[in-house]
């Protein structure tokens, strides 16, 4: 089978930001895999680019001319046509496949171990943009993790946040923001959380609280949590600060865990300009700042993409 497309494993991966560097070291030079990331052109960081178009190898890079959305719409088409299907062994390594969420559901359960006084019920908030994370919680909190309540905290692209709240679920066109990496118009793990809950409305809003903010209490956020804690935070792990704080806040009996995401190095001029002050690149990310782009740029029209898996 030496040669033979189906010994192969292809892995197809659309990212906002950060799920395809960590996909792309994680397979980088792995034998018989091969890794397709497709990301939004414009709409990651220089550093989060390169992570994802430097590596070269059996690492391939496609900058679509559209959203997070366009590239997660020309992915899952891949995953249902037949040619390719039939030619190709494809997967997935980002929240479109539920082995990814199953592991992370663990991380909930190590973050609740960690917490010293049990004796306040608690809540966990997530930075939610295509909604794997989250959707992970819920699934251990079904599986039984005392979890007392989730926060979604979202950015302007606020489909989810809007459900909660009215029941009517709204994709919207994607908005372009400094958590870029939660610009998701059409969260594909919602159906996931509908699934879990039964299509409940009532029962999502009871266990997920819900809060959205924009670029403005973004800065704010860093340069608060730069300024008090001395912590220097990506707008991610702000917009998660933001929601942690409201809900407790307006629940101060809970004990609040809130997520931080990427390093904040990969969004420098945002975060230097916030907190006027320098921010130190790792080791590992400098090294990346003078390799070159590959990427193959191209149309959201799933016919190229196609087109180009065929050819490869």
């Amino acid at each position: 089978l030496i040669g033979d497309s189906k010994s192969q494993l292809d892995i197809l991966v659309a990212t906002s930001g950060d799920t395809g560097g960590a996909v792309a070291l994680g397979f980088y030079n792995t034998p018989n895999i091969n890794v397709t990331i497709l990301y939004p052109s414009g709409k990651v960081s220089d550093l989060q680019e390169k992570q994802l178009t430097t590596l070269g190898g059996n690492i391939k890079a496609i900058e679509v001319d559209g959203s997070f959305d366009d590239c997660q719409r020309m992915v899952k088409s891949a995953f249902l046509d037949k040619e390719l299907n039939e030619k190709f062994n494809l997967s997935s390594a980002n929240s479109i496949n539920i082995a990814r969420l199953i592991p992370q559901s663990f991380y909930y359960a190590r973050a609740y171990q960690l917490v010293k006084d049990k004796s306040k019920p608690i809540a966990m908030c997530v930075p939610s943009g295509n909604f794997g994370n989250i959707c992970a919680g819920l699934i251990a909190k079904k599986l039984g993790l005392p979890i007392s309540q989730f926060i979604a905290a979202n950015n302007k692209n606020n489909v989810f946040h809007k459900y909660v709240n009215t029941g009517e679920y709204n994709p919207q066109k994607t908005i372009s923001t400094l958590s870029n990496a939660m610009d998701v118009g059409n969260p594909s793990n919602f159906e996931r959380i509908l699934d879990l809950y039964e299509n409940d409305n009532k029962a999502i809003a009871k266990d997920v609280w819900t809060a959205s903010y924009d670029d403005d209490q973004t800065r704010k956020a860093i340069v608060e949590m730069y300024r008090k804690y001395d912590y220097v935070a990506c707008p991610h792990t702000g917009v998660a600060y933001l929601g942690a704080v409201e809900f407790q806040d307006n629940n101060p009996e809970y004990q609040v865990i809130f997520q931080a995401t990427a390093h904040s190095s990969k969004f420098i001029d945002t975060v230097e300009a916030a907190i006027e002050g320098p921010v130190e690149i790792p080791e590992a990310l400098k090294v990346l700042q003078d390799r070159k782009k590959e990427a193959v740029q191209m149309s959201t029209e799933f016919e190229e993409f196609k087109t180009y898996l065929l050819k490869r």
